[in-house]
Parts: structure tokens; C-alpha cells; sequence
């Protein structure tokens, strides 16, 4: 696709810059408006934004620890 827009005309290839330019402003203007309609997590209780960062889930060694744990406990 690149080199096809490099063959384009010079006043094409500006046309093509704008096009994609306000293509990127407009889909960067609704992502920052749906980001708005998300209740800020100061709306918690003191209590739950403390947990907030304390846990990470997903990751290998929680999930390894985890699996340890019910091998001592079941075994």
C-alpha cells in the first residue's frame, strides 16, 4: 500500500495525508469521549481504592504459588 501511495501524484498523496489525519482525529475524539462516560474510581469506597493495584491477576507466578498452595493443602 505504501508504494502504491508513492507512485500517487503529489496533490493525491495530500489529499490521502489529510483523509487519514482526520480519519485518526475523529476515532481518537470518540475513544477519548467513551473514557468519559467511565464513573472515575474516586466514586469507591476508601476501603476498595486501597485494593486497587494490590492484585495482579493472570500472571504466572501468582498462578504457580496458587497451584503450590493446593498441593500442600490437598496433599
Amino acid at each position: 500500500m505504501q508504494k502504491q501511495a508513492l507512485q500517487l501524484p503529489i496533490g493525491d498523496r495530500w489529499r490521502l495525508v489529510e483523509s487519514v489525519l482526520t480519519s485518526i482525529q475523529q476515532e481518537t475524539r470518540s475513544a477519548n469521549s467513551l473514557d468519559a462516560t467511565v464513573k472515575p474510581l474516586t466514586d469507591l469506597d476508601p476501603w476498595t481504592q486501597s485494593l486497587l493495584g494490590a492484585i495482579q491477576v493472570g500472571t504466572k507466578d501468582s498462578t504457580e504459588s496458587y497451584v503450590d498452595y493446593l498441593e500442600e493443602k490437598y496433599s
